[in-house]
């Protein structure tokens, strides 16, 4: 896959090698599935707790990963030779998946997948904000006003959906797990952005699956010997629904979108590959009108085309500087 990846690039006049459109491709496809994982989750959440769900998630995807590393015989050989290095890689790890899958399972526990999907639309301002900081990375000002418009369509669709009027306290408490969620997904993308210099996104991906693997499966066990009902946990195999959900969540929404966002972010800057989630709104509104049968009104159907403008207008409008960042050497 790896090999696959590095051919598909476009190449100037100049010898240089320029961003492709499967960049984007995979952009949209990560958005598109994060989209949907909202309502898989749901799903899930109906037969278990956000702890062994997260378990199971990650467990299948760490099997999957492991097994193709195997058979492809990935070297795996991580050298970490300066301690801002190691602390990077601690701190992507906290961020995503513990903080970020964590906080988001347990704020939808309390809230709808098109809540979670609109919440985590803000996530792109925040990467923008922490990237400005942390890795100086420069936005112009027609780039911030189109982040703003797509942030303004979110923030149309939610209060005109009325859910500013009917919050309950535990719905206030999944929106503020859902915001926490959100920075996490921010920290993430802009260590993720530092890191991917130094490892290609395969390596990334299985740092973070084994992590969450691990964490994930001792605290859902833990929980359940606390309890005194461990056997629960290994029983949930025996659920139709909740296996198919945590294998489209395993396969897809953990082990897919790990890579494609590391691969994504090897390829773009963090402010604008994040501008990229708001897609997931339309997909989480999308989902719920065709499974559960929801009606799409005007405002939907409005504030999505501002996301999408948003989206187009964050990559397409370059200053002179940022053409130049956009071109890539090979090495």
């Amino acid at each position: 896959m790896q090999n696959i990846l590095k051919r598909i690039q476009v190449k100037g006049g100049d010898g240089s090698v320029r961003l492709s459109p499967f960049v984007y491709m995979a952009a949209i496809l990560n958005a598109t599935i994060v989209g949907l994982s909202f309502l898989f989750t749901k799903i899930a959440l109906e037969a278990t707790s956000p702890s062994d769900t997260l378990g199971y998630r990650f467990l299948i995807a760490w099997f999957l990963l492991t097994i193709y590393m195997k058979k492809s015989k990935q070297k795996f050989n991580l050298q970490v030779k300066d301690k801002k290095t190691i602390l990077t890689l601690i701190v992507l790890a906290l961020f995503y998946p513990i903080l970020f899958f964590s906080f988001q399972a347990w704020g939808l526990k309390y809230t709808t997948s098109a809540e979670c999907g609109i919440i985590l639309a803000f996530s792109p301002a925040l990467t923008a904000l922490f990237a400005a900081i942390f890795i100086k990375e420069k936005l112009n000002a027609m780039q911030i006003s189109f982040i703003f418009l797509s942030i303004f369509g979110v923030v149309y669709i939610f209060l005109m959906n009325g859910m500013a009027i009917q919050v309950s306290q535990a719905k206030l408490l999944g929106i503020v797990f859902l915001v926490i969620s959100c920075v996490s997904v921010s920290g993430y993308s802009v260590s993720a952005r530092f890191l991917s210099v130094k490892y290609t996104p395969i390596q990334l991906t299985y740092i973070m699956i084994t992590f969450g693997m691990i964490f994930f499966n001792l605290y859902a066990i833990g929980v359940k010997m606390a309890e005194g009902s461990v056997l629960d946990y290994f029983t949930l195999f025996t659920n139709v629904e909740f296996i198919l959900a945590v294998i489209f969540l395993g396969v897809l929404s953990t082990l897919l979108t790990s890579f494609l966002s590391n691969y994504i972010l090897s390829k773009l800057s963090a402010s604008k590959s994040s501008i990229f989630t708001n897609l997931s709104t339309i997909i989480s509104i999308a989902a719920g009108a065709i499974v559960l049968k929801e009606s799409i009104e005007y405002y939907h159907i409005i504030g999505s085309m501002m996301i999408i403008f948003g989206v187009l207008g964050t990559n397409l409008y370059k200053g002179k500087n940022q053409k130049k960042m956009g071109i890539r050497k090979v090495s």
